[in-house]
């Protein structure tokens, strides 16, 4: 993530911008939409409603999970808090994503696992 500062002033970090790369917006508009041409006006606002969405979700989630005297936002805040703003419809998809995600992660595991039983030094 990049920050940029909206307020002029370099030690205020309340007033910090957090914002996705564009790189990776760019990429998943061309996936998305290969043959559609977008503005740069219609990139911008695009990577403004997703940083927007992903505030909104994160201050939420966070919300629940203070609510629940936990310390660590999980999976199981997120999918409350896609429910509480209204966007119930996507908890199957991003419970697909994790589970993605877990099974990665597993595999990169076991992979390392191998590794370490060949018994070559590092």
């Amino acid at each position: 993530m990049s920050t940029a500062n909206t307020s002029g002033s370099a030690g205020n970090l309340e007033d910090d911008e957090l914002t996705l790369p564009r790189a990776s917006i760019n990429k998943m508009i061309k996936e998305l939409v290969p043959h559609v041409r977008i503005a740069n006006e219609a990139r911008e606002l695009i990577l403004n409603c997703c940083t927007e969405f992903i505030h909104l979700l994160s201050s939420e989630a966070n919300e629940i999970c203070n609510q629940l005297h936990k310390k660590t936002i999980n999976a199981e805040h997120i999918f409350t808090a896609l429910e509480r703003l209204g966007f119930a419809d996507y908890r199957i998809e991003a419970e697909a994503v994790l589970k993605d995600c877990k099974a990665v992660a597993a595999k990169r595991r076991r992979q390392s696992t191998r590794l370490e039983n060949l018994g070559i030094p590092e």
